[in-house]
């Protein structure tokens, strides 16, 4: 039986890139995509560095995404966090529009909201809709390549976030008018996305009520208050240990330790467990 790899593939944004920007509109023909190089870098499940943004234009394709299958026809936008694994199975003819864009180059208030509505379905898009997107991203492709003038670099960045803010407000769309929250609900709102950052150094919840600047009693209420975001979070949480073991090191010698770690770690109700077995599965 082939070994597993030991980390799972990350396509970087070098140095032939803007600063940490790609933008590109790509055709491929079904018959040529298994002979070029495209194909074995699509077809291995892989993350991207920085946040990517896919509009098809026309054809369709299959695409796999944290173990789910999607077949997305055209047209429609697929975003992909730089958490997340995906895969190209199958697709025919297609035209593809696709930016990829690191942290630091995004509108900071773009950043937060892509974090917090992470991860996205792909969406089909209206032919209004889809115009205007082509319309922003043909600009912002012109502008990448007008590399001789001394803004260069500034222009891109601009024209791809208003790109960028776009796309986000055509999925904020299709989500519920949100609701006014507590204060408890802030506060289990933003344990839920501290712990997604620092799951990984920080054990201890003394240490998530410090950072909140509350006490671990009244972290302990908030989320109990409003246990759907830290829930959210767990599954998020589990989704990046699968990735990792499912394509890296075998799955039976984490689950335990994970189970415990996520009831110590998330003050999370034995109500909760049932759910977060399934989600081990």
């Amino acid at each position: 039986m082939a070994r597993k790899q030991e980390s799972i593939p990350v396509n970087s944004m070098d140095d032939e890139f803007v600063q940490g920007i790609d933008i590109d509109k790509i055709y491929i023909e079904q018959s040529d995509f298994k002979a070029s190089e495209y194909y074995a870098e699509a077809s291995l499940a892989h993350r991207d560095e920085g946040h990517t943004f896919h509009i098809v234009e026309k054809g369709s394709v299959v695409i796999e995404i944290d173990f789910q299958k999607y077949k997305i026809d055209a047209p429609a936008i697929v975003y992909m966090h730089p958490n997340q694994v995906h895969r190209i199975l199958e697709f025919s003819n297609i035209c593809v529009w696709t930016l990829a864009v690191k942290n630091e180059n995004l509108n900071t208030v773009y950043c937060d909201l892509l974090e917090e509505l992470a991860p996205l379905k792909p969406l089909s898009l209206s032919n209004d809709i889809s115009a205007k997107i082509f319309e922003i991203f043909t600009i912002c492709l012109n502008f990448s390549r007008e590399n001789n003038d001394h803004l260069h670099y500034l222009i891109l960045k601009d024209s791809c976030n208003t790109l960028v803010g776009l796309i986000i407000s055509v999925f904020l769309s299709q989500k519920k008018s949100p609701v006014k929250l507590s204060r408890m609900e802030l506060i289990s709102k933003a344990f839920q996305q501290l712990l997604e950052k620092e799951y990984c150094t920080i054990k201890r919840p003394g240490r998530y009520a410090e950072l909140l600047n509350i006490s671990p009693h009244y972290l302990n209420e908030s989320v109990k208050i409003r246990p759907v975001y830290q829930f959210h979070s767990i599954s998020r949480i589990v989704l990046y240990w699968k990735q990792n073991v499912c394509f890296t090191t075998p799955i039976n010698r984490l689950k335990k330790s994970l189970l415990s770690w996520v009831m110590m770690t998330t003050l999370i109700s034995p109500d909760f467990l049932p759910k977060l077995q399934e989600c081990l599965h």
